[in-house]
């Protein structure tokens, strides 16, 4: 048996490596508390920076979202449906995951343009107000998804946090054109 974690001079993710699930946690099943989730975010976040600085730290987390993203919509998603019937089912899919519940606000088919806001965030909601934008993992995230989708390279940014703030996290996508 081989070691898919050491198959390059790196790790090369595939949706396969992360195993089956259901057939070897029958007792303790998929599900983690939030706060398990968040002890491994944060402290990676934290040696990232400490080694790269924040600024790079972040950039590593967009790509792992956009990583994450992008094999999340090909593997768990029907990216044939019409618009309606995808947000439907990410939505669906988000909520049932636990991951936060997401809601369109708006959607310009003529640019593109995209306001998502994702509320009970699994990365943020209830952090202590520090006036900052967090969601840098899910800005990689969405970006991942809506080109998935669209064929389109996207550029997502956070723009309302529950960091700085807000009760929600809200973010706008726009496609990044050549």
């Amino acid at each position: 048996m081989s070691n898919v974690f050491k198959k390059k001079s790196h790790s090369t993710f595939s949706w396969e490596s992360m195993g089956n699930l259901k057939l070897v946690r029958k007792e303790l099943g998929e599900d983690m508390p939030v706060m398990v989730y968040r002890l491994m975010q944060y402290t990676l976040l934290d040696v990232l920076s400490a080694d790269f600085g924040m600024v790079r730290a972040n950039e590593y987390f967009k790509k792992a979202g956009y990583l994450a993203g992008k094999n999340f919509a090909e593997h768990a998603l029907d990216l044939k449906v019409d618009i309606n019937i995808f947000f439907s089912n990410l939505q669906r899919s988000l909520q049932e995951l636990k991951i936060g519940i997401l809601r369109m606000e708006s959607f310009d088919p003529v640019s593109g343009t995209i306001i998502l806001t994702v509320g009970e965030d699994l990365d943020c909601s209830g952090l202590p107000i520090t006036d900052e934008l967090v969601c840098t993992y899910d800005e990689g995230f969405i970006e991942g998804i809506l080109e998935a989708y669209t064929g389109n390279k996207y550029e997502v940014k956070e723009i309302d946090c529950w960091a700085s703030g807000e009760r929600l996290c809200r973010f706008k996508g726009t496609v990044v054109r050549n």
